[in-house]
């Protein structure tokens, strides 16, 4: 049970982190690049959820569970 929590957590995170990333797509301009764009989301802590997420996804999927 405790790893489905985990698994939703991590889906639910890493639903709006990458939404955030995504809506910030609109941000760059001619005179922007990707360069600025990648550091812009770097100093975002909403951006930061898609990687935990994708961590609690991977942890719930990857340990074994407990019991029989």
């Amino acid at each position: 049970m405790v790893r489905l929590f985990f698994y939703l957590v991590g889906f639910g995170f890493s639903v709006v982190g990458g939404m955030m990333a995504i809506a910030y797509l609109n941000l760059i301009t001619p005179e922007r690049g990707f360069c600025d764009y990648w550091v812009y989301i770097a100093r975002r802590p909403e951006c930061y959820l898609l990687p935990i997420g994708l961590l609690f996804i991977w942890g719930s999927l990857s340990f074994p569970s407990r019991g029989p």
